[in-house]
């Protein structure tokens, strides 16, 4: 059992026997906690945070909202499943495997981008193919969305997993993990992934533009936190929608905006531009809105709780996929109907698209 399984069992355990106390606890509150960690389409928080964007919403509605970064992005979930913040950073996978399927109902409340390129399986040595792949130990966080990228990977090259072996690291160590001699292949995602792909060594055979719109990124939130206090919800989709029509273009106030962001991920604005292309961000809440009531939200999911289920991350009483249920945006309920774990919620996203935050 790895590190990520271990923690996903204990949390289990502890989310379980709350879970029946959450509605009890869940009350209007004035301060609120969120979490992150560094990615292209987190940076954006940084900007909110240090330009008072962040705090002129928060004012608007009267609360008060702390962000904290993590080093590790796992663990920064990890921390908001066992109660410690309101809301955290997460793609849609790790949302289900890891809150979800601990038994924290989780609501999906901004769609900020999905991978488009941000996720990619490298390998070392010059040409490499995909097919390359077949018997070489992969290094990546285990369990997360570059093991969901190398089934994918795997599954259209006519491969299986058993066809690799992967080798387990925390998202810090990728650049150190690709230096190690006995590293041949990773998958990994930016900003570390930018440094790994660009080594003259390094062949990437695979990455998720390749799979569009599977790999979401999004700001999640405690379900119950979110119905007893929709002001955070409008203070966090207000603040996250006038920084994203600040950093657009190339004017002075965009250019520096994003130079912050590239600064706090540690590059510089060419670094951080060239992140941000592979990122399909939704830089307008109408597109956002739009995205997440797609039909194809349903396929998109259906792939992702397959992989869950198949890797055992819904939970140890999962007898199916169907263990968990995902409330989607037109209403319908994907798994069970009588443990909706996961939501999307769009509500306040159509609001922003209507001028009415």
């Amino acid at each position: 059992m790895n590190r990520l399984s271990k923690t996903l069992t204990v949390l289990c355990a502890v989310m379980i026997s709350l879970a029946g106390s959450q509605t009890a606890l869940a009350e209007e509150k004035k301060s609120f906690r969120f979490a992150w960690s560094i990615y292209a389409g987190f940076m954006p928080w940084v900007y909110a945070e240090q330009s008072g964007i962040l705090k002129k919403w928060a004012d608007k509605y009267g609360i008060e909202i702390a962000l904290t970064q993590f080093n590790d992005y796992i663990e920064s979930i990890n921390q908001y499943t066992a109660g410690e913040f309101d809301g955290v950073l997460a793609t849609n996978m790790d949302a289900l495997s890891i809150p979800a399927a601990g038994g924290v109902d989780t609501s999906m409340l901004i769609m900020g981008d999905y991978s488009n390129g941000n996720d990619a399986l490298v390998i070392k040595g010059e040409g490499k193919t995909l097919q390359d792949i077949k018997g070489l130990p992969v290094s990546l966080v285990e369990l997360s969305v570059s093991h969901y990228l190398l089934s994918r990977a795997l599954s259209v090259a006519g491969l299986k997993e058993t066809d690799v072996r992967t080798v387990n690291l925390s998202d810090a160590d990728y650049i150190p993990a690709w230096n190690a001699a006995e590293t041949v292949a990773m998958a990994a995602w930016k900003p570390g992934l930018s440094v790994v792909e660009a080594q003259p060594n390094a062949s990437v055979v695979f990455n998720s533009a390749q799979i569009p719109g599977e790999i979401m990124d999004v700001a999640v939130v405690n379900t119950q936190t979110l119905k007893d206090n929709p002001a955070f919800g409008k203070a966090l989709v207000g603040a996250w929608y006038e920084t994203l029509a600040l950093m657009q273009g190339e004017g002075e106030k965009a250019r520096a905006a994003r130079s912050l962001m590239a600064e706090a991920s540690g590059t510089d604005l060419a670094g951080y531009d060239t992140q941000l292309a592979t990122t399909h961000l939704f830089l307008t809440p109408g597109l956002a809105a739009d995205f997440m009531r797609d039909s194809a939200t349903r396929t998109r999911m259906e792939l992702v709780r397959d992989f869950c289920f198949e890797h055992g991350l819904l939970g140890e009483g999962a007898k199916s996929k169907e263990a968990i249920g995902i409330a989607l945006p037109d209403g319908s309920i994907l798994g069970d109907p009588e443990n909706v774990k996961l939501r999307f919620a769009p509500d306040i996203t159509v609001l922003a698209a209507q001028g009415k935050l």
